[in-house]
């Protein structure tokens, strides 16, 4: 096991509302995740003096790695991610189970997250998690290629982590997010809390698109599926009755796609 300094998480926006990740080590050791834009992200290692000696790609979405190719052409290094990603420039490719260590970075552990697409995979290293767009602050990513069935056995599994581990994910969704939230559980106080929380960050030009574990759990409602107040809702929604929590998973996921739509107009 690596027995490096927790390291330390810099936020990198790329494109109009993603977010690569550097995780920084020792000896200034760091690793890249997804690579939706090369430009910003060599600018902030260069100007950080930071040492990129890996990048993990989540899944093949252009958003997260059409800048690979710049990105390890300026710093060469071993890029891990799906095979559906060797295209792109992964070379080592990793899956459902798999560990291994970054000198000076840490440990990581790969948990095969399907439902946003088919390849998406989630890297785990101590306290933190990088779940690109399968789980969202306070959301979690369209089902383009994956089913309900999918996404919620994925989210099952991370929110069955250790509830102080932090998630940081791919985009800036999280005031749109809990729109939603709030609109689904309008008597949720962690959810009111949370939008006060989340507006002032904002204003002041702050990212939100990583939490606890714990706060997922009390505000994200694809979380939250089974909890008896939201299930009441997502029924009042369909106007049936549902026993089935993949079908509820479903018709929440539908929902929100036409709160967005509606916001829209």
């Amino acid at each position: 096991m690596s027995t490096v300094t927790a390291p330390t998480i810099h936020c990198i926006p790329v494109l109009s509302d993603n977010y690569v990740w550097l995780i920084e080590g020792d000896d200034r050791a760091t690793v890249v995740v997804d690579a939706g834009e090369a430009g910003p992200v060599i600018e902030a290692i260069e100007a950080r003096g930071l040492k990129p000696v890996a990048t993990l790609i989540t899944h093949h979405h252009g958003d997260h790695v059409q800048g690979l190719a710049e990105l390890t052409q300026r710093f060469p290094m071993t890029v891990y991610g799906p095979d559906s990603c060797r295209r792109v420039g992964v070379d080592t490719v990793v899956g459902e189970g798999d560990r291994f260590t970054i000198p000076d970075v840490g440990d990581f552990a790969v948990m095969a997250t399907p439902g946003h697409t088919q390849d998406h995979l989630t890297y785990l290293s101590g306290q933190t998690i990088f779940c690109g767009d399968t789980l969202f602050t306070a959301g979690c990513g369209r089902l383009f290629e994956g089913t309900a069935a999918q996404m919620l056995h994925s989210l099952d599994r991370l929110a069955g982590l250790a509830g102080d581990l932090t998630v940081y994910c791919g985009h800036e969704y999280t005031t749109d997010s809990l729109r939603f939230a709030a609109h689904a559980e309008p008597d949720n106080p962690d959810i009111a809390a949370r939008v006060r929380e989340v507006a002032a960050k904002r204003s002041n030009g702050e990212p939100t698109a990583s939490a606890s574990m714990d706060l997922e759990k009390l505000t994200n409602p694809f979380l939250r599926v089974r909890v008896p107040a939201l299930r009441e809702a997502i029924e009042a929604y369909v106007g049936d009755r549902i026993d089935d929590d993949i079908d509820a998973f479903a018709q929440l996921r539908h929902w929100k796609d036409d709160f967005d739509g509606l916001a829209r107009l």
